[in-house]
């Protein structure tokens, strides 16, 4: 982490503050660029949005060179700066145009998880204190449900922020109530205590629930090491009733904090930044609309500026003036600039992806994916390693099969016996067929799973093939044992 901090260090001490800047706008994705515009022209009054037609084919605009040097404030032609045309600076949209049907973000419109818990917690006889007590409690669980702070630490956070003095004990017993609440398994302290509280809710005199119980309370361990032999012994019970009684834990929710918090979500849309689609057999790239912004240089700055400048003689104020509007249309201009050259560079790299994985767009076929690092896109569209970096971080394309992840397409390469390269994700792929296809009864081995790639041209070691698997996240062997 270091090195990289000290080579991103080095490379920002190259460029100039606005090549920066520049460098900051490429790693925004569509749905923020909207926020960083309006902050631009609420800082700026001489940045306006506007609606020029636009004729030029965005694909064939060349990348925009910057004059970096600062001029003496006197020293500027101020026809540089008026124009009796309409302004010339604005951004240019994609070869599909500006989308008409923008991909909108649903807002939230359910109570957040805590306060979903808070308004049952209404509904319990508690004093004032308890209740102060048990909202500390509620404000303590993570995203999942869990309480993972000891209760000591929560005790010495009452006292201090809000006076309260109270012991672990009488927190253990306000827990116990939070513990009741909906969804069950809410307020555990670990995983074990979360599936037991649920099952305790369960028990309705069913010998298979039971066991479940009895599974969890008294052989966690085993259970979650998938020692079966060893819980079959120590319950005295067959294969059957194990099985019977597995299936009733796998039911249980490990998450009860997550499902209510979704439950009271709306569902966010992925805002693809780009677009690919087929037609005829050939494809077409599309920038989202929303990376192509209307913006002019403000009539109104620049007509200031040309009375200002009408004047016989220019007073210091009036060359202070001079210089202020100056600037600020100079900004103006750097940022319009800027949103077009993120435009440009977007769409060539985009482009070149395409072109390099053209059969997978248009087959959607895994196998199709070619081995493609960094360094082959910055070649192609001749831009620093880091700028494909930054284009290729959080942003989505949209294509005929689903939206990906734009890191989706880079994979690192290795020979087959036949000496063809190919993707890693395509080994990564045949592991994840072969593990969903066998026998969970007694699943592949690290080394099974490596044999069967040697079998199919894939030459690959058992710790490459258990690397590939953690990458999967796909448990061992031991781990995905079934009855």
């Amino acid at each position: 982490m270091a090195l990289k901090q000290s080579l991103s260090q080095k490379l920002e001490q190259r460029l100039s503050p606005q090549q920066i800047q520049l460098m900051k706008l490429l790693q925004v994705p569509t749905m923020e660029l909207d926020a960083r515009i309006k902050q631009e022209i609420e800082e700026n009054p001489a940045l306006e949005e506007g609606k020029e037609e636009v004729e030029d084919d965005f694909s064939n605009e060349q990348d925009t060179e910057y004059d970096d040097n600062n001029n003496d404030d006197n020293d500027f032609d101020i026809n540089d700066y008026l124009s009796d045309d309409e302004p010339s600076y604005k951004t240019k949209t994609s070869n599909k145009g500006k989308d008409d049907d923008e991909t909108s973000v649903p807002l939230s419109s359910g109570s957040s998880f805590q306060e979903r818990l808070k308004e049952q917690l209404h509904l319990r006889n508690l004093s004032d204190d308890d209740y102060m007590i048990a909202e500390t409690l509620i404000g303590n669980l993570d995203d999942a449900g869990y309480l993972e702070r000891d209760l000591e630490a929560i005790v010495d956070d009452l006292a201090f922020s809000q006076n309260i003095m109270t012991t672990e004990e009488e927190l253990e017993k306000l827990l116990e109530v939070i513990q009741d609440l909906d969804p069950a398994g809410v307020g555990a302290r670990d995983l074990q205590e979360c599936l037991l509280l649920q099952i305790n809710r369960r028990q309705n005199g069913d010998i298979t629930r039971y066991t479940a119980k009895k599974i969890l309370e008294d052989h966690f361990e085993e259970f979650t090491k998938k020692h079966y032999k060893k819980i079959l012994k120590k319950l005295e019970i067959n294969d059957d009733d194990l099985k019977a009684a597995i299936d009733e834990i796998i039911r249980l929710n490990p998450k009860p904090g997550g499902s209510l918090k979704s439950s009271s979500k709306s569902l966010e849309q992925v805002t693809p930044d780009f677009i690919i689609t087929e037609q005829d057999g050939k494809l077409e790239l599309a920038l989202h609309g929303r990376n192509a912004p209307d913006l002019k240089v403000s009539r109104s700055y620049e007509k200031m500026l040309r009375n200002i400048s009408e004047g016989a003689k220019l007073s210091k104020s009036d060359k202070e003036a001079v210089t202020f509007v100056k600037q600020k249309l100079d900004s103006a201009k750097w940022f319009i600039d800027a949103i077009k050259q993120r435009q440009n560079t977007l769409y060539s790299t985009m482009h070149a992806i395409m072109n390099y994985q053209y059969q997978y767009f248009l087959t959607g076929d895994e196998t199709e994916l070619k081995p493609m690092i960094l360094k082959d896109i910055a070649e192609i569209v001749n831009l620093d390693i880091s700028t494909i970096s930054r284009v290729a971080n959080s942003k989505y394309v949209q294509t005929p099969y689903g939206v990906k992840l734009l890191k989706y397409f880079f994979s690192e390469s290795l020979s087959t016996d036949s000496g063809e390269e190919v993707s890693t994700r395509e080994v990564k792929s045949i592991l994840s067929d072969a593990v969903n296809n066998e026998n969970k009864r007694k699943p592949l081995t690290d080394e099974k799973l490596a044999q069967l790639l040697k079998d199919k041209g894939y030459n690959i070691a058992r710790r490459t093939v258990a690397k590939y698997r953690e990458q999967l996240n796909i448990p061992v062997a031991r781990l995905r044992k079934e009855l």
